[in-house]
């Protein structure tokens, strides 16, 4: 597909190429029909030419849309807008000033937290189990809140859970009193973008968004604020007009440019502004996705993220009885499968890249409004995930490096960690939750929650196979994983599908190269594993270095270790027995863990580790998870 130019200032970086995976063991391996071999690694560096922006690293191939068809007459008021001559003076006769008012009332298909806008009646915030007075709250942000919070006040998404839990007359009171505190604590914008955490283009985006979809909730009140309001809606526009493109990440930038036509849909005088935005969103949009759907920062959250902003922006469209750019639709329809890629059974979420368990009735609600009807997606190579189903057990499989630090929201330390549950109870899972750090999951647990030992695989030494820095960054670590799948057939006639994948994060420190091979069974009943490390290059390496294979459990498995120290035993709630079987070296104890559920709340749970010492040649680890009974 050819991109047209100018469409994105990523494209000189190749920073996910997909190939052949050359093969990691001594034995070659003959692809079968269904088979997929796919390698992420970093793009060599590439040769500057005058005049062109050259960024090296790793980011997917990225997905090109067109803005929608204009007559020359169009494309001349989108310029002049972009060239800063007033919307007024585009739309209207000389002279002729338009009233400031919201023109339709939008209405609102993704639903909010009903228990967080009863709270919000109650005089708190309630924000991923955590309840803070609003009273409490320093509105113009110098007393610094956490993250979680802060982002739910500034982006005004409290106002969907309001809406959610009681009729308007009883929200809009509500409503109006943290309006008023919020406009009196910021009374004009800042000069540039970061100033305060009220005013990144992320959260800004967002707030004008809400303001205009719950415009009913926050334009109820006395003459004085309303007038307030609307000239603070039509200010943030024109903040946003002059600061979108200097937004903190693609998330963030296409948050502002739906603010942006959102505005444009609802304000008046706002033709020349909807033009000017639909033409940077759908471009925002090619940058922040890859080729099957899958965000670059690889966070489902984020994911959810875009498919609500995306549905609310179509709200707007409705609400003006205008229909929605094709693109925004075709968007939309490749954001919905990878999501559903990273369900269990219950329909609720695997935890990846600082994501919690979201519920199954959050996932399912969203998708509902999305309006998109599609299956999961089972090997989603470029976002990096790999989804095994087998009659009531699924697998999920991280087979791809972190996310580029520039992309990274929460980025984890994640590389071959798997999530395994069976008929809708998770088994082995991730403790998750890094984004929720500041609810009741303290904010110091943050960066332990991200680390590889946080996650079903293996670690050396206590070290991450990727560096984690403050602020949800990531250092160097994974540049390269090579993946391999394939379906195996029996002489009996069962089938097991076999993934194998291997990365680089541990090469340069300790000359060890992780690879795993899963294979599960077509009847969901067992999954094979084994763990190699083997040596880089032929250099002899002596001495030996301590490893840990960790098993996170959910905390409704019940668990107990054998009396010969090789295996353990795990019930789970539906009545089915499992046990674990360590088939190489290693030792096998039982620690605690925890994990964080659908809310964002911390839980107690357990984790089964192998751990012992492997020489620096190499060395392999075989372990069975089975289905007894």
């Amino acid at each position: 597909m050819t991109r047209p130019a100018g469409a994105s200032r990523d494209a000189a970086a190749d920073e996910r190429t997909v190939g052949a995976a050359t093969a990691q063991r001594a034995v070659p391996l003959t692809p079968a029909p269904e088979e997929a071999v796919v390698k992420h690694k970093a793009a060599p560096k590439p040769v500057e030419r005058p005049g062109e922006l050259i960024e090296p690293g790793r980011a997917l191939a990225l997905v090109d849309f067109s803005p929608p068809s204009l007559g020359a007459g169009e494309r001349l008021i989108r310029f002049a807008y972009k060239v800063g001559i007033p919307g007024s003076m585009l739309s209207a006769p000389v002279g002729r000033k338009s009233k400031n008012r919201v023109l339709a009332t939008v209405t609102n298909t993704v639903p909010g937290n009903r228990a967080a806008g009863v709270a919000l009646r109650a005089g708190h915030f309630l924000v991923h189990g955590a309840k803070t007075p609003i009273a409490q709250i320093d509105f113009a942000g110098a007393a610094r809140v956490t993250p979680p919070l802060e982002r739910v006040v500034h982006s005004f998404a409290w106002l969907a859970d309001l809406e959610a839990c009681t009729a308007r007359e009883q929200g809009a009171p509500v409503a109006e009193r943290i309006l008023s505190a919020w406009l009196a604590a910021n009374a004009a914008p800042p000069s540039r973008p970061g100033k305060g955490p009220a005013w990144s283009v992320g959260c800004t985006g967002a707030r004008l968004m809400n303001w205009l979809t719950f415009a009913p909730l926050v334009l109820s009140g006395d003459k004085a604020l309303r007038s307030r309001t609307l000239a603070a809606i039509a200010q943030t526009a024109r903040w946003l007009d002059r600061h979108v493109t200097r937004a903190e990440d693609h998330l963030a930038e296409v948050a502002g440019w739906c603010g942006i036509v959102a505005a444009g849909l609802l304000l008046a005088d706002g033709h020349p502004r909807r033009l000017f935005g639909e033409a940077g969103l759908i471009n925002a949009l090619g940058e922040l996705m890859g080729d099957d759907g899958g965000v670059l920062s690889r966070s489902p959250l984020a994911q959810m993220e875009a498919i609500a902003l995306l549905v609310r922006l179509r709200d707007c469209y409705k609400a003006t009885r205008r229909d929605a750019p094709e693109a925004v639709e075709q968007v939309l329809a490749m954001l919905v499968p990878p999501v559903l890629a990273l369900t269990h059974g219950d329909g609720s979420l695997g935890s990846w890249q600082g994501a919690w368990a979201v519920d199954a009735a959050d996932i399912a609600a969203l998708i509902a409004a999305s309006g998109v009807r599609t299956r999961p997606l089972r090997d989603v190579r470029q976002w990096g995930y790999q989804r095994v189903l087998a009659r009531k057990t699924i697998l999920q499989f991280d087979a791809a490096p972190p996310p580029m630090p520039r992309h990274a929201r929460f980025g984890c330390a994640s590389t071959l960690a798997f999530e395994m549950s069976h008929a809708g109870h998770r088994l082995i899972v991730n403790c998750g939750g890094a984004a929720a750090g500041g609810g009741l999951v303290p904010v110091r647990l943050e960066q332990g929650l991200r680390a590889t030992a946080a996650h079903s695989t293996l670690t050396l030494d206590d070290a991450n196979s990727t560096a984690i820095l403050i602020n949800g960054k990531i250092g160097s670590g994974v540049t390269e994983v090579a993946v391999d799948r394939k379906t195996l057939q029996n002489e009996n006639g069962s089938s097991a599908t076999r993934l194998e994948a291997s990365h680089n994060g541990y090469a340069a420190r300790y000359g060890l190269t992780h690879q795993r091979i899963l294979i599960l069974r077509d009847d969901g009943t067992e999954l094979r594993g084994e763990d190699l490390l083997i040596p880089k290059g032929r250099k002899t390496r002596h001495g030996r270095i301590g490893f840990a294979i960790r098993f996170h459990l959910a905390p409704e498995a019940e668990v107990r270790l054998g009396e010969d120290g090789q295996g353990a035993g795990i019930a789970l709630p539906d009545g089915s027995y499992w046990q674990m079987r360590l088939t190489g070296d290693g030792d096998l104890a039982l620690e605690d863990s925890l994990w964080v559920d659908g809310q964002g709340r911390p839980q107690a749970s357990q984790q089964l580790v192998i751990q012992g010492m492997v020489s620096r040649g190499g060395g392999n680890f075989g372990w069975l998870i089975k289905k007894m009974g």
